[in-house]
């Protein structure tokens, strides 16, 4: 009996949202992933046709909306799939492939925004040598570091969760495969691998923050010295889309990520989650082309053509 009672599941159970509107919200999130995915894309295209944008900044902005595009396609559509059936059943396998990369991207876009960051402290701070130390090679060379940080890393995470027995509820209280509610079903002590949770998120949320937050504090004391308000402003203004996308993904992963208590009531981060899951991939063209003249053109050009 007792070795029966340590077999290992082969499936979870995702019980996504209870609401009664099933059909409505698969619409809704259709449409938000269409939107988000033809968002991404015509930044992607408008960045690689347009010589122009062929500038550090704007390939690092590439590299991040081809990161939301996997991001967002990594939960959603399996989501929109489980709004009309009503087997919402996923593979031990597909839980932890689901699970790896959505942790891999999310670490991926962390970086990513922090060497943006970087990238607006060296063009505001060392404009004259700028295009020395930000050459097309280092743009390259940080953003595959971004995505080999998050390969890495997350490897290390997922095989350490998915370690653990699992051999009692199969049910996940989520609509992914998310690491606090898995880690809540393991059969077994679980607090080494929330200080794991803890320490892997200390690294992939406050380490790239520093950076961005340190970046900002030179920026911000290299604008103020500017002495026309023209010059200020306009300094500024390459920094607002960066700092809106930042405020938005970090708040939002930090309230998640860094209380590991939020798994005893994990019904609220469900909410919260859409936001950097959904929201933030779906809301970032918009961020970035809007306060962008250059990248407006630049689109209704390619539009055109």
């Amino acid at each position: 009996m007792a070795q029966k009672n340590e077999t290992q599941l082969s499936e979870f159970i995702l019980l996504g949202f209870s609401a009664n509107c099933q059909p409505f919200l698969f619409s809704i999130f259709l449409m938000i992933y269409f939107f988000t995915l033809t968002g991404n894309m015509m930044i992607i295209a408008t960045v690689t046709f347009e010589p122009k944008l062929h500038s550090p900044m704007y390939l690092f902005l590439r590299s991040l909306s081809l990161t939301e595009i996997f991001y967002i396609s990594v939960t959603l559509p399996r989501m929109l799939r489980d709004f009309l059936h009503s087997d919402r059943s996923i593979s031990f396998i597909g839980c932890a492939a689901q699970l790896y990369f959505f942790c891999f991207l999310g670490t991926t876009e962390c970086f990513l925004l922090a060497f943006m960051a970087y990238d607006r402290f060296v063009a505001i701070c060392h404009p004259l040598h700028y295009m020395i130390i930000m050459t097309k090679t280092k743009c390259l060379e940080l953003s595959l570091g971004s995505w080999l940080s998050g390969i890495f890393l997350s490897l290390m995470q997922i095989s350490y969760v998915f370690s653990l027995p699992f051999c009692s509820s199969n049910v996940i209280d989520h609509f992914f495969c998310d690491i606090l509610p898995i880690v809540k079903l393991a059969c077994a002590d679980t607090f080494a691998n929330e200080i794991a949770i803890l320490v892997y998120s200390s690294l992939v949320i406050p380490l790239p923050f520093l950076l961005i937050l340190v970046s900002y504090v030179r920026i911000i004391n290299s604008v103020l010295k500017i002495p026309s308000s023209a010059g200020r402003k306009k300094a500024f203004s390459t920094c607002g889309s960066h700092l809106t996308s930042v405020t938005l993904f970090y708040g939002t992963a930090t309230i998640t990520y860094l209380k590991t208590k939020s798994i005893e009531t994990y019904g609220g981060a469900k909410v919260i989650s859409l936001l950097y899951i959904v929201f933030i991939p779906m809301l970032n063209p918009l961020i970035y082309s809007l306060r962008n003249s250059i990248i407006k053109n630049a689109m209704f050009k390619l539009i055109k053509r």
